[in-house]
């Protein structure tokens, strides 16, 4: 099978870890259950996953708008799209498919008899990850190639890392989400397939733990792991979740809410060769040998996407509410300078946003990011749509947070 992430098809041989669906359901009435799960690939788009959400509704009578379907960004399993070079395993997209489905299933099955407990603690990570769209000294964003040369960071990193854990009255832990920033790319044995370090930390807590542990990747887009080693940066995550764990402290859940709504998009439109014209600098300079299968790429990328330009697009935005913690579910590699606008525009102190959530249309960059250039930045299916798309969702996802909020309001209030 073709392993996904990179610009030409990959290849892969043995494995490290399980690649999963993992499926946490919360219930409580009168709002119901609320589904939220995560899946070890990079990204699958509303093509597979409507349909999923809509098999889970009816077997488990979870409502559509209630669950949230997360892909965890690992660049080590096998595709489940079309990107750059190469296409999707059919055979392996309705595995995860199934998979997706069955976890849910599982989790509704194992919905515990008694009321459970919610702990939470906000713990961080400052070491798993950088921004790196690091400035070049010839005034280019860094992507592949030498790392010493960087001038700056052209961006944030997000350190923070929720824990959200629920156990019920015997003192047992029945599931575990946590949330973090950096994308998934590292193994602990070269050129295996692996769910990542996320993954692989999930796994490890779980045998530790007991229970579901379930990662939800955040705003990452400009964010990766440029010093630690796939086994540094497991240990890194594991021991942070097992700390944080160990102060959680009980949060009332005065109650469940989710909204999941439709928004429109378009595709950009974008200059031949302005596009052709940087991707050639950069590789050239940059990508040795691996140059020339980069620039073709991406050409027969823009080539295909060229009589697409100002198409109309739609597609899912989501917050879900336990308690006063909000989950943001965005549909893209979200830049982190958009993830932490919405964190801190939200009502809620405790919002944290999951990113490639239900769809995904790609890179979504700041209007800074444009501005700067780089690979996220470039137009191919990776990166298509129109500037200032992702302040657009961080506008509509922060309405969505106020939404909920006024209407916690009203409930308090007795109207």
């Amino acid at each position: 099978m073709i392993i996904a992430g990179g610009i030409t098809p990959g290849k892969a041989k043995g494995q490290e870890g399980k690649l999963r669906a993992v499926a946490v359901v919360l219930e409580q009435q009168p709002f119901g259950k609320m589904a939220i799960i995560a899946c070890d690939v990079l990204m699958m788009t509303r093509e597979h996953l409507d349909p999923v959400a809509r098999e889970i509704e009816k077997a488990a009578g979870i409502p559509f708008t209630n669950i949230l379907i997360n892909c965890t960004h690992t660049h080590h399993a096998p595709s489940t799209l079309v990107l750059h070079g190469y296409g999707l395993d059919d055979t392996f997209v309705k595995r995860v498919q199934s998979s997706i489905v069955k976890a849910a299933e599982a989790a509704n099955a194992n919905l515990s008899q008694d009321n459970c407990d919610f702990v939470f603690e906000l713990a961080e990570e400052k070491t798993v990850g950088q921004n790196s769209r690091q400035l070049l000294p010839d005034g280019q964003i860094y992507w592949i190639g030498p790392r010493t040369n960087f001038v700056r960071a052209t961006g944030p990193f997000d350190p923070e890392l929720p824990v959200m854990a629920f156990r019920d009255s015997a003192g047992k832990f029945r599931a575990l989400i946590f949330n973090h920033s950096t994308h998934t790319i590292g193994t602990r044995t070269p050129g295996v397939r692996s769910p990542s370090f996320y993954g692989l930390a999930a796994q490890e807590l779980e045998t530790e733990l007991g229970g579901t542990v379930c990662f939800l990747e955040g705003a990452s887009g400009s964010t990766h792991n440029l010093s630690l080693s796939g086994d540094q940066a497991t240990s890194r995550i594991r021991e942070t979740v097992a700390d944080a764990l160990g102060r959680a402290q009980t949060r009332p859940v005065t109650r469940l809410a989710a909204l999941k709504r439709p928004f429109k998009f378009k595709v950009r439109n974008f200059d031949e060769t302005r596009e052709d014209d940087a991707v050639v600098k950069y590789c050239r300079k940059y990508a040795g040998s691996y140059a020339d299968s980069v620039i073709n790429v991406f050409r027969d990328m823009r080539k295909t996407l060229a009589p697409q330009r100002g198409q109309e697009r739609q597609t899912w935005l989501q917050v879900l509410l336990i308690g006063d913690v909000a989950i943001a579910g965005v549909p893209a590699e979200y830049f982190t300078q958009l993830g932490l606008d919405i964190k801190n525009r939200s009502p809620f102190r405790h919002t944290y946003v999951a990113e490639l959530a239900n769809d995904w249309i790609g890179y979504l960059p700041n209007l800074e990011g444009h501005k700067l250039g780089g690979y996220q930045v470039w137009t191919g299916y990776h990166s298509y749509a129109e500037p200032g798309t992702g302040e657009r969702i961080a506008d509509e996802i922060t309405a969505m947070l106020k939404e909920l909020a006024q209407s916690d309001r009203t409930r308090g209030s007795g109207d």
